[in-house]
């Protein structure tokens, strides 16, 4: 491959300065010192990402209206959509986790995605776009808090909870989000940081007399990122303690109450035979929690006093800390669905435990830790060169 000296790139996780090769089609560039992803060559990515983009939100907007779940046990029947599940917690003072799921699953990714077709349709049009720069930040801020995909996890995994109690259908509702997932997950798949910043930098640069540089990253500051870290680290920490106390569920029978603690819902599932569904709730909210606390504190501890050995090992358990963590909230996805699907008075209804709160705080908290941290800190001892 020819190399291009103008195309040059900072690398987002060890800061080293690469010079970019020129691409072909479906080949992507690698860091040459930490392996991350600098950019990668997409056919019409452009044209691909507004179309997708186009359907992702009709299908968002065509899962509102419609059927989402009906449950149906001794006689008794509730049907569900969407918004119902957003009412249902707000009208029963829950009204954190009915903004968790109103911004997980509707606003940020119509956000994400109405700002990608406002970004790309001046790009597209070779024209600059005004507050470009601001738009794109607000994007990749963004990214990590969609998470339609998890809810539908999350869903599935609730259907296999009370299959044995109930009859459960799926309504259109229901495979327009999963289209709509799978669009989501498409458009963030094609979205390239490099050629974004790259390509408007380019225009700003032919509309602008002072010229542009390529996007930089802002001056990192040791000490306040790794205070920031451990702020929340801590705190987060704090919060899974009554995550794990308090029950995050609360099973009403025939008037009787039957609360049920995370570790508990998942002994219950093991001793009924749904072994995969326990093993998913146990690693997403006992073992990926734990792990990514030991994870962060180790490598925030590492950077703090400087080590200047394992930096691969340790970049690589940054990349799986941060990709992993979100998909804790599956267990708060499955007590969302739960609680609003399943209202049949002193027959059989389930409520929202304490823990769910102090579970949410404690997932998003650990995340922002994850964002805080600079991998860069991890290379910052290594001598630095140019490729």
């Amino acid at each position: 491959m020819n190399v291009s000296n103008d195309l040059q790139c900072s690398c987002h996780e060890c800061g080293l300065h690469v010079n970019l090769p020129k691409l072909n089609i479906g080949e992507k560039a690698l860091c040459p010192r930490c392996g991350f992803v600098l950019t990668t060559k997409h056919k019409n990515s452009t044209e691909r990402i507004l179309a997708l983009s186009v359907s992702a939100i009709i299908f968002l907007i065509a899962s509102i209206p419609f059927e989402f779940l009906s449950f149906s046990a001794q006689g008794l029947e509730n049907k569900l959509t969407v918004t119902q599940s957003i009412n249902f917690l707000f009208s029963n003072d829950y009204g954190i986790l009915a903004v968790i799921q109103l911004l997980t699953i509707f606003i940020i990714p119509l956000l994400i995605l109405s700002s990608l077709i406002y970004f790309l349709g001046f790009i597209k049009k070779e024209k600059l776009p005004p507050y470009g720069d601001k738009v794109l930040t607000l994007i990749f801020w963004l990214l990590p808090w969609a998470m339609v995909e998890i809810f539908l996890v999350g869903v599935l995994v609730s259907l296999v909870k009370i299959l044995a109690m109930a009859d459960i259908s799926l309504g259109p509702s229901f495979i327009s989000l999963s289209l709509f997932a799978v669009s989501m997950t498409a458009v963030v798949l094609h979205i390239d940081k490099h050629e974004f910043y790259s390509r408007f930098n380019q225009l700003k640069k032919q509309t602008s007399s002072e010229g542009s540089h390529l996007h930089k990253d802002e001056p990192i500051n040791p000490s306040i990122s790794i205070q920031k870290t451990w702020a929340l680290l801590i705190t987060a920490v704090i919060f899974y303690i009554p995550a794990n106390t308090f029950p995050i569920m609360d099973t009403q029978v025939l008037g009787q109450e039957d609360p049920s603690t995370i570790f508990g819902g998942v002994l219950l599932l093991w001793h009924h035979g749904s072994y995969p569904i326990a093993i998913i709730i146990f690693i997403a909210s006992i073992a990926v929690p734990v792990a990514k606390f030991i994870t962060l504190a180790w490598l925030n501890y590492s950077v703090q006093k400087s080590h200047n050995s394992l930096h691969n090992e340790r970049t690589k358990l940054y990349r799986a800390a941060e990709m992993v963590g979100r998909w804790s909230m599956i267990d708060v996805f499955v007590v969302i669905i739960l609680a609003s699907l399943i209202q049949l008075g002193n027959t059989i209804s389930i409520y929202p435990g304490a823990a769910t709160l102090a579970f949410s705080g404690s997932v998003v908290i650990t995340m922002l830790a994850a964002m805080t941290f600079e991998p860069k800190l991890i290379w910052q001892d290594s001598h630095d060169r140019k490729l």
